[in-house]
């Protein structure tokens, strides 16, 4: 009898943690997967493990997206300007999860009713020096939500109340160290990065206890001593011990190959590279980790020495595709560097390495592998040095998508060039030691590329825009009704994936600032996205 009740008990767990009945209160773990987002549920920052950012709901179409429009609207109030950044502005990619909606800006988080727009809880943290420069949003597990503070402190809060359950503090401001990420959720770890250049501090990567919030392990950005495999492309181990490597947007995962696939940050310091020669391992790379451990299995590095602040955190994008006759594994990304690379996920070999922003004259060219060599005579001057890529890279953190439908990868990007300076010519140069100024001929495009080639497929940049990054703005969605979603100056707009024609817009307050996203609920697909302090929603009237 006892046995029979330690089974049942076993077999109850799951329900106790998720809700009784067919639909769970909180996340249902089967939610997370590589390929197959559920239509009544946006689960993670890039709606399922791959990035994609592609749903196959395919309500709103072609056919019919003249009729789609704003349902309601939800605007932050009673959040004062924000230290530094003045009035909010939402760069999360809101969760839904079982008709709530959960979205951040920096100190704040917030449940809505995904049918109406109406605010059910809200959280607010004071931080004490933390960058407020944006926030990604939330990670969940069952009734668990996760957020980070700007000032480094990792909270679990009840999703039914916003109530906190605890804090924990992984990262110190002190230091410089600031936290942006959305926490992504694999198994029973809670992986969350860092950001921060100031101070010249490593980077690092943890997995933390969904219960505890305990960290299980950390992945420093840089080897830990001389001597270890990375080593030999610094010069020494103070080098090493200050290099950078953030780690602040969310990676990707891949379930079958049991790998998370993650961006690092800049090397610092951050413009001056004669205290660090050598390639730096392991900044500005893309990383395959062992989830369980921590362990690297694999790198590429998009930025070898970088000396212009290219951070390669820009999403590794996980897709599969049939290359002359063979099922490849593979990943994609449109980097801050200005190339486009496709590698092969199971080992890092690359299939395509191509600068997608004019010729990305700061290299001279490809290795073997595929990585960029740096030209030394485009590294920062003290009389400057220009660059056929705008200062702050040819793209940035908004989310970029691909298209099964099209096999095309789609990013937004800046286009223009730039000067960077060296004002610390010392040997042993600290901080930023450098920087970049101005941007000219300035252009934003949304680009579509051919994974095969590498090839620029079509483009759409908006006329008349001066400035950094011009019109197209925030984040992209494609789904399985020939749609393309992203800002386009003040609108929202949907794209023809296949050739770049616009189909629909609707205006908005301002420029679209995150990632729009999609989802199904009462059977009626909605449209989700946000300009600046702004969330919307939008459906195709039913009547």
């Amino acid at each position: 009898m006892k046995l029979r009740i330690f089974v049942f008990l076993i077999l109850l767990t799951p329900m106790l943690v998720l809700g009784q009945g067919s639909k769970p209160q909180g996340l249902d773990p089967k939610a997370l997967t590589l390929f197959q987002q559920p239509a009544d549920t946006w689960p993670t920052y890039n709606g399922d493990y791959s990035g994609r950012r592609f749903s196959n709901l395919s309500q709103i179409n072609q056919t019919n997206i003249a009729q789609l429009k704003v349902a309601w609207t939800y605007k932050i109030t009673g959040v004062g300007p924000l230290r530094g950044i003045g009035n909010p502005v939402i760069k999360s990619t809101p969760l839904m999860v079982n008709g709530v909606l959960y979205f951040t800006i920096p100190d704040h988080v917030f449940a809505i009713d995904a049918r109406t727009g109406k605010e059910l809880w809200r959280f607010d943290f004071e931080d004490h020096g933390g960058h407020l420069l944006g926030q990604r949003g939330v990670g969940m597990y069952g009734n668990w939500i996760y957020f980070l503070t700007p000032d480094g402190w990792f909270i679990s809060l009840d999703s039914k109340t916003g109530k906190e359950r605890w804090r924990k503090k992984v990262a110190d401001e002190k230091l410089q160290y600031f936290t942006t990420i959305s926490a992504v959720i694999v198994k029973n770890h809670v992986l969350i990065g860092v950001g921060g250049d100031a101070m010249d501090v490593r980077g690092y990567l943890e997995a933390r206890d969904p219960e505890t919030g305990e960290q299980q392990w950390r992945w420093w950005s840089e080897p830990l001593k001389m001597g270890d495999p990375g080593s030999e492309t610094w010069p020494n181990q103070a080098s090493m011990d200050h290099g950078g490597g953030m780690t602040w947007l969310p990676g990707t995962y891949d379930p079958d190959l049991n790998l998370i696939f993650w961006g690092t940050g800049n090397t610092n310091p951050v413009f001056a590279g004669q205290g660090r020669k050598g390639a730096n391992l392991y900044t500005d790379a893309i990383v395959a980790l062992n989830p369980d451990t921590g362990k690297l299995v694999w790198y590429f590095q998009a930025s070898p020495h970088d000396t212009h602040d290219w951070d390669n955190v820009e999403t590794p994008v996980l897709f599969d595709m049939v290359i002359d006759g063979k099922p490849r594994k593979l990943l994609a990304q449109a980097a801050r560097c200005g190339y486009f690379f496709v590698l092969d996920r199971t080992n890092g070999k690359y299939l395509v390495s191509k600068p997608f922003s004019n010729t990305a004259n700061w290299s001279k060219g490809i290795d073997q592998r595929g990585q960029p060599i740096p030209d030394p005579d485009k590294e920062p001057k003290v009389d400057g040095s220009m660059v056929d890529i705008p200062i702050n890279g040819a793209t940035n953190w908004p989310p970029p998508s691909y298209s099964p439908l099209t096999h095309l990868f789609y990013v937004n990007a800046s286009e223009g060039y730039g000067v960077a300076y060296l004002y610390d010519t010392s040997p042993e140069p600290e901080g930023y030691a450098g920087g970049g100024s101005g941007t000219f001929d300035p252009k934003s495009s949304l680009i579509a590329l051919d994974v095969t080639t590498g090839n620029i497929k079509w483009k759409h940049s908006p006329k008349g825009e001066g400035s950094e990054g011009g019109g197209i703005s925030g984040g992209i969605l494609t789904t399985a009704g020939n749609l393309l979603f992203t800002g386009d100056s003040n609108r929202l707009a949907a794209f023809n994936p296949a050739n770049g024609a616009i189909l629909w817009s609707q205006p908005l307050n301002t420029r679209v600032s995150n990632g729009p996203s999609t989802w199904t609920l009462d059977n009626r697909q909605r449209i989700i996205v946000a300009a600046g302090d702004t969330l919307y929603a939008m459906t195709i009237d039913s009547e």
